[in-house]
């Protein structure tokens, strides 16, 4: 992971990323539900900016809301992610957006379980998931003291 990666300009993106991924990181789209990558992902592990690389989920904080799209109850750090006023298709929404990347990722909604009661509606087109195993290896080893293996279950080290 680098921090410090400057966003790749409109041309470069286009050649890196899948047309879905283009269409909701760049042009505020959004993937169909129940048929995208990580929706039913159930592995431990955190997800990343598909542009930056920048951490901005953990599976720790997933659970499952029945809308087909991957759903959190808060960001890694509140500081990787910008909250926006949305009144498209004729609803008053609040989007959430990569603050590193400016990329759309979804949208945060006030009915998610407890202890946030937030649900952070994401499209899996903007993410890409590293598993615990490859934290390390992949830049992110300081996300390990998140996870703890009890059970054979991802668990918060501490509450």
């Amino acid at each position: 992971m680098n921090p410090t990666k400057e966003v790749p300009g409109d041309a470069e993106l286009r050649s890196q990323l899948t047309k879905d991924q283009y269409h909701v990181t760049r042009e505020c789209g959004t993937e169909t539900p129940f048929h995208n990558a990580y929706w039913d992902n159930h592995k431990p592990g955190i997800y990343v900016d598909i542009i930056t690389g920048a951490p901005l989920f953990s599976s720790l904080d997933k659970f499952d809301s029945g809308t087909g799209w991957p759903s959190f109850t808060k960001p890694i750090l509140a500081d990787k992610v910008t909250e926006k006023k949305d009144s498209s298709y004729g609803m008053e929404r609040t989007e959430v957006r990569s603050k590193t990347s400016e990329s759309h990722l979804g949208h945060v909604f006030d009915d998610g379980p407890a202890p946030t009661g937030q649900r952070f509606c994401v499209n899996s087109a903007a993410l890409r998931f590293i598993p615990v195993g490859k934290l390390k290896e992949e830049g992110y080893g300081q996300y390990l003291s998140l996870f703890q293996q009890q059970g054979g279950e991802a668990k918060p080290q501490s509450e």
